[in-house]
C-alpha cells in the first residue's frame, strides 16, 4: 500500500472519529451548549485534519477514486451508529452498505 493510500485511510478514520465526537456530543440541552461542549471542538479539529489528509492524498490519488473510496466512512458510520448508539441496522440497510463494499473496491482495483 502506498504513502498516499494510508495518508486517505488516515484522513477516512479520521473523519470518522471526529464524526463520532459530534454525535455523543448531539445529546446536550441545546445548541449553544452542544456547540461549546469539547466533544465538538475536537471533532470538529478532527475534520479539519481530515481534510488536510485528504488533500494530500490527492497529490497522487485520482479524485474520481479518492472521494468515492471515502464512501467507506458511510459502512462505518452504519456500525459505529448500531453498535455505539443503539440505532437500527436491517436488512435494507446491510444490502446497502454490501453494494457500497463493492462499489469501493471495484474502484480501488480500477
Amino acid at each position: 500500500m502506498s504513502l498516499y493510500w494510508m495518508v486517505l485511510a488516515a484522513a477516512i478514520v479520521t473523519s470518522m472519529v471526529g464524526q463520532t465526537l459530534l454525535k455523543t456530543a448531539a445529546g446536550a440541552s441545546d445548541f449553544a451548549a452542544q456547540l461549546f461542549d469539547p466533544r465538538t471542538l475536537v471533532g470538529l479539529c478532527l475534520y479539519g485534519g481530515a481534510a488536510l489528509l485528504y488533500i494530500v492524498a490527492l497529490r497522487r490519488i485520482p479524485m474520481s477514486v479518492a472521494l468515492p473510496c471515502t464512501a467507506v466512512s458511510y459502512v462505518a458510520a452504519a456500525l459505529i451508529g448500531h453498535y455505539g448508539f443503539a440505532e437500527p441496522l436491517g436488512g435494507m440497510q446491510l444490502g446497502a452498505l454490501a453494494l457500497i463494499c463493492a462499489g469501493v473496491v471495484m474502484l480501488a482495483l480500477a
